[in-house]
């Protein structure tokens, strides 16, 4: 049910509240590294090259951090704010390689929200399985009024 404030009137999921977390998590794979490669044309060998990619600091191929930060866009468009989100601007500081195959958990939090407008400023990260972090930064977002349409 949308909130009825007045920069918040229609939109999906209503207004978020300070706090608020949503998390998604998933296994990167192979695939995702060739489906960033056929849309962005990324194809920086420590992504392909096995033999090369070891020899790297990281041991290991490594997915792009297009791919890894894109589960943050999952988050606010489908969990918070919700469906109709736009990112307005990102600061992310990347701080540790995620390989092929594993498991990766993208977090948001509401640090603010705005009455007169759906913006939202929010703490985002990436962790890894372990819990260790891969992202981290903030995000501004907008929310438009999907209700009605």
């Amino acid at each position: 049910m949308a909130d009825t404030a007045a920069g918040w009137t229609g939109v999906i999921k209503g207004k978020p509240a300070p706090g608020q977390v949503a998390t998604r998590c998933r296994t990167t794979r192979m695939e995702d590294i060739a489906a960033f490669t056929d849309m962005t044309g990324d194809r920086n060998p420590v992504h392909y090259d096995e033999a090369l990619a070891r020899k790297t600091r990281f041991g290991k191929l490594i997915v792009q951090g297009g791919v890894i930060t894109g589960i943050l866009n999952a988050c606010v468009a489908e969990d918070l704010p919700g469906p109709g989100t736009v990112l307005l601007n990102t600061n992310l500081n990347f701080r540790k390689a995620v390989g092929v195959n594993e498991t990766i958990t993208g977090r948001v939090e509401v640090v603010s929200v705005r009455d007169d407008k759906p913006i939202c400023e929010l703490k985002v990260s990436v962790l890894d399985a372990g819990g260790e972090v891969c992202v981290e930064g903030s995000a501004t977002t907008y929310t438009m009024p999907l209700e009605g349409l």
